[in-house]
């Protein structure tokens, strides 16, 4: 067997036996610094958490817990001030940082890993980062909703009336301060997804080691509450080998990213010119290259679009992790760009959306006319059949043939003369019929959850407490 290479940077940090070099693709292939970097923060805090609990065990001598502290702490400040050099030959976040600590302090650095493995020392990076990455996320997905609540609040004042749709036809007229409660009320399911997967996150994996524990007479207890965790993870093997909190990070991430989605789309169509319900803030547009009278809707098009990275991402970790056995395999390097880009990605939407929404202006006059169109008080004529005995069924047809009789020559509802309505159904007049008007529809809907202002401003009033609390 040839002699070890010594020569390799990893060799002389981790020891094990190589018969040459490694080939230079293999090490590009290989290496995850140029990413997991971003987790050097997550890492020095849990080396740091780990060195104390070891000198405070009697593993390591205090002199040597406050050299390697010491040493850490450095590192930490040269890589905040971007001084600190990032190899590819060291492979890894990990690797860089404890071979830097070696530069710095000679041997004794070695003692840090002791009682450890990489294995539960990405485990516990990768888990502090995604936990704040779902906590920080909640709190902007709550800055948005206090947005909606007080657009809201601001479209009930004005009473403004939108068509509501169905199969993207006009259906029935809603309050505009109904459609922001909508998403509200997703938001806020949102937001308590990312808290409950914060929840079921909040568990430290180091000293599982390498997937079996570790004979040294470790305390995970205190360093999973020196890192801010709840407790540490029951089982070894799960705490180094799972990753289902990464996918529970994303699935929530991709609901979220969905509503958000729904709503880009909705407001793409309002600000066309065949809507015109909005007017989007130049802030958040842009022009064309060419047509100088055009204002593209940029921002809510990569709201849109970004969504499907999102939901790649989380197919792309569950297509990673069915077909790894137990417990660390090299798949799992695969795991964190997703959530890195992810967590990016919803962070500037969501920054964004809080910006837009109330620079955005909506007219009025043209959603109400919008939402008298196509016959959208049909349903209230029907219910008022109803409400007098008429089955409901008989009511639906009888203003069915109404509505064909209206669209036939051109008019509405309330333009259709008495005899054509009595002929229609002996209960009902020209009265009726012009009493029908989308605000009248509107304030009708006084069902709880409804579109009736009432029942907005106690949503909105809900909401609001909510919030506050």
């Amino acid at each position: 067997m040839t002699e070890l290479n010594m020569n390799k940077p990893e060799a002389k940090l981790w020891g094990g036996r190589f018969a040459e070099s490694t080939d230079a693709l293999v090490e590009r292939f290989n290496a995850s610094v140029a990413f997991d970097q971003r987790l050097a923060e997550q890492d020095i805090r849990g080396s740091l958490a780990h060195v104390a609990m070891l000198g405070a065990q009697g593993i390591l001598k205090g002199e040597e817990v406050a050299q390697i502290s010491q040493g850490l702490t450095e590192i930490r400040e040269d890589i905040r001030a971007g001084k600190f050099e990032w190899r590819i030959d060291r492979e890894d976040v990990h690797m860089n940082v404890e071979a830097a600590l070696r530069d710095r302090i000679g041997p004794v650095a070695g003692k840090l890993h002791t009682a450890r493995s990489r294995n539960d020392q990405v485990a516990v990076d990768f888990r502090l980062f995604t936990l704040e990455a779902a906590l920080d996320l909640a709190g902007l997905t709550r800055q948005l909703r206090r947005v909606l609540v007080a657009e809201a609040q601001k479209a009930l004042d004005a009473e403004v009336i939108l068509p509501g749709y169905t199969h993207l036809q006009v259906a029935q007229p809603i309050l505009l301060a109904h459609w922001f409660m909508a998403y509200a009320e997703m938001l806020r399911r949102d937001e308590g997804r990312l808290r409950d997967a914060a929840a079921r996150m909040d568990e430290c994996p180091l000293g599982s080691s390498a997937l079996a524990g570790t004979p040294w007479p470790v305390d995970r207890h205190a360093v999973a509450g020196a890192l801010g965790f709840s407790r540490p993870t029951a089982n070894s093997l799960d705490g180094v080998g799972s990753r289902d909190f990464a996918l529970e990070f994303l699935g929530a991430c991709a609901i979220l990213a969905a509503h958000l989605s729904r709503m880009s789309e909705e407001l793409i169509l309002y600000s066309s010119f065949e809507f015109g319900f909005i007017t989007l803030p130049d802030s958040h547009t842009t022009g064309s290259s060419i047509m100088p009278q055009k204002k593209n809707p940029d921002v809510c098009e990569l709201a849109r679009g970004k969504t499907g990275r999102v939901f790649g991402h989380l197919l792309g970790l569950l297509t990673v992790v069915k077909g790894t056995p137990l417990a660390y395999n090299k798949d799992l390097q695969e795991d964190k760009e997703g959530v890195f880009d992810t967590y990016d990605t919803l962070q500037a939407v969501l920054r964004l959306y809080a910006d837009m929404l109330p620079r955005t202006v909506w007219h009025a006059d043209t959603t109400e006319a919008a939402a008298a169109r196509g016959y959208s008080t049909a349903t209230d004529l029907a219910d008022w059949l109803a409400q007098r005995g008429v089955p409901f069924r008989e009511a639906h047809e009888v203003v069915g043939s109404l509505v064909g009789l209206a669209a036939r020559s051109g008019r509405q509802l309330w333009e259709l003369s008495g005899p054509e309505l009595s002929a229609a159904h002996p209960l009902l007049t020209a009265e009726v019929a012009q009493g029908l008007t989308v605000r009248q529809s509107v304030r009708s809907r006084q069902s709880y959850g409804g579109t009736a202002p009432e029942r907005v401003a106690e949503a909105i009033a809900a909401a609001q407490a909510e919030l506050e609390g």
